[in-house]
């Protein structure tokens, strides 16, 4: 397993402030989107957009940055950047690449890394339920009321995106067990109004059993990937919108970004710094189909350097005001 260097992949310092890590992903992610690269470059595209969204999924987490930063520590001190640093065993937690009762799997086409599921992603063995329900795939058989030689579950993220959340996907997933080389391969529906937390269940293919037991269930745990334009509130989106400080103070029209394109908001005069502004049905899938909300957040966007022309004005309105 080795190494994931999260600070390279987004291409900042260590010593980077939240709002510039920010920065750095949202720049990186509007460059490889799937839905704004050249058809020929979508699946190296694609591959490198994961990457991202896993490095900003612990590097923009400040519990997951400050254990990502501790394993870094003893890494330097090793001196092999590319393999896992000395003693990684007492900070990884059992998951889905690794071990569960006995056996280790490691997947293929969930989105995440073996690093990440190492130290941030699922737990293995038998998982209490999700609060939105799981989504099952295959036979209802074999729920926690099973025999108690049943073997363990086997828990592993899957990331998904917005666009998939709303339009549902099809996907193929794999992996493979420790006591064998060859993957096993599976294709999967992920279904259109999934939520994050919800876990798709493949009946059967966790950790075998012994004594003729009954296999455990494999789950795969929704996570939705990281968007440069929306932050995810329940069922609800939100856009950070920056206003140019005359467009607040008069008020105009802006553009901003939807899942589908783009949509024109009207900015009334007098508008404040965090006011918000209500797109209804923009959000995500909810209950009956409905969908939630899309919400844009404004802020004022006072420039940092100013021409002796605009400083007059600014001087004037200043003696106005």
């Amino acid at each position: 397993m080795q190494f994931k260097d999260y600070y390279e992949t987004l291409g900042v310092p260590k010593t980077a402030t939240e709002a510039e890590i920010k920065k750095a992903f949202r720049k990186l992610a509007r460059q490889y989107h799937p839905d704004v690269v050249k058809e020929r470059e979508k699946k190296t595209a694609e591959a490198k957009f994961k990457e991202i969204n896993e490095a900003y999924e612990v590097l923009g987490d400040p519990e997951k940055r400050k254990k990502y930063d501790t394993l870094g520590a003893d890494w330097e001190r090793g001196g092999a950047p590319q393999q896992a640093p000395p003693n990684w065993q007492d900070f990884a937690q059992p998951r889905a690449g690794g071990r569960q009762g006995g056996a280790e799997f490691h997947f293929g086409g969930t989105g995440f890394s073996d690093f990440f599921e190492t130290f941030f992603g699922g737990r293995g063995g038998r998982t209490g339920g999700s609060p939105f329900g799981d989504y099952d795939i295959g036979d209802e058989a074999g729920g926690f009321g099973a025999p108690a030689a049943r073997g363990h579950d086997v828990e592993a993220d899957i990331m998904v995106t917005l666009d998939e959340a709303i339009n549902g996907s099809k996907r193929q997933i794999s992996f493979r067990r420790s006591e064998t080389e060859k993957a096993e391969t599976y294709n999967i529906r992920i279904p259109a109004g999934v939520h994050e937390g919800q876990r798709i269940r493949l009946s059967g293919q966790g950790e075998p059993a012994g004594r003729g037991g009954k296999a455990g269930d494999l789950y795969l745990r929704v996570r939705f990937a990281q968007h440069p334009d929306f932050r995810v509130e329940g069922h609800d989106l939100l856009h950070d919108h920056e206003l140019k400080p005359w467009v607040a103070a008069l008020g105009g029209e802006v553009r901003v970004p939807t899942l589908e394109g783009s949509a024109r908001l009207k900015i009334p005069a007098g508008t404040q710094n965090g006011q918000r502004f209500r797109l209804k049905q923009r959000g995500l899938s909810q209950a009956g189909g409905v969908r939630g909300d899309l919400y844009v957040v404004v802020g004022i966007d006072i420039p940092t350097a100013i021409s002796p022309e605009q400083r007059k004005a600014w001087e004037q309105l200043a003696e106005l005001g």
